[in-house]
């Protein structure tokens, strides 16, 4: 059975969340051949449980700072 696919990642360094991911997690990474900067994620082995996703270049603000 396909693993259930999609959650994405917003990044404003690609380069530097793909080998933070990698590291700690395991996850490969697979460079998209498409018009933007765009990463597949795959978490796990098929067949295992689990989701794959994306990451994407950031391409607006962060997330705003929750107030104290």
């Amino acid at each position: 059975m396909p693993r259930p696919i999609h959650f994405e990642i917003h990044a404003d360094n690609p380069s530097r969340a793909v080998k933070f991911y990698e590291s700690l997690l395991g996850w490969q990474f697979t460079k998209w051949e498409g018009p933007m900067e765009y990463w597949l994620i795959k978490t796990g082995s098929e067949g295992t449980p689990g989701i794959d996703g994306g990451l994407v270049k950031r391409m607006g603000s962060p997330p705003r700072k929750p107030l104290p």
